[in-house]
């Protein structure tokens, strides 16, 4: 750990992790969304990992949950987007993927949140946009964001950027992001390697440094 100005600076992702510092966000874990990815039990099983790990070392846990407006309420960016990722030609053809109480937005059991884990709702990609996660974060004095969940090369990734941005330590467990295609995976994980602001790891390395 260095140390400069007063302030201590972190060398390595060990370091980052202490359980002092850290969140963990589980991202869209969804039944809806993880039907899609790769491996999903070995994603499930590694999130599941750094769960365990983070609650045994006090580190809080927070859940992100994507959301579909009606689409009579959606704007011209609404429609638009949601044009693109359904596949249809027509503004009027749009429907709601994701509404609140549907079983395809429900997070999936293997992984579900303990009693008094928050659960917070968002329209877009980024977790921070819509949501109290940075006021959340920030009351609790967090510096390093743990991301786990799905899809690395949708949501994950801008997450991860924009907490960068914000001025937090984002750290995605690669293992335990689930992907749906790997051309895009790798372009997120290299511009998020490109960026010197986001750190990546495994799930067993970030259990083993909130064990420490």
């Amino acid at each position: 750990m260095q140390q400069a100005h007063g302030v201590e600076v972190p060398e390595t992702v060990a370091e980052m992790c202490r359980p002092a510092v850290s969140a963990v966000l589980v991202y869209d874990a969804q039944q809806g969304i993880l039907a899609h990815v790769h491996d999903r039990e070995g994603v499930l099983r590694r999130t599941a990992r750094v769960l365990d790990a983070a609650r045994a070392a006090g580190v809080p846990v927070v859940y992100a949950r994507h959301v579909s407006l009606p689409p009579s309420h959606l704007g011209v960016a609404g429609l638009r987007t949601a044009m693109a990722w359904q596949r249809v030609q027509r503004a009027d053809a749009v429907r709601a993927a994701f509404p609140p109480d549907a079983p395809q937005t429900r997070i999936v059991e293997e992984v579900a949140p303990r009693p008094g884990e928050p659960v917070l709702d968002k329209l877009g990609m980024s977790a921070l946009v819509g949501t109290p996660l940075e006021l959340l974060l920030r009351d609790r004095r967090v510096t390093t964001l743990v991301l786990v969940g799905a899809v690395l090369e949708i949501g994950i990734e801008p997450t991860a950027r924009h907490a960068a941005d914000l001025g937090f330590l984002p750290v995605v467990v690669d293992d335990a992001c689930g992907v749906v295609q790997e051309q895009a995976a790798a372009r997120a994980r290299a511009a998020l390697d490109h960026t010197f602001a986001c750190y990546r790891a495994g799930a067993e390395e970030v259990a083993a440094a909130f064990a420490r």
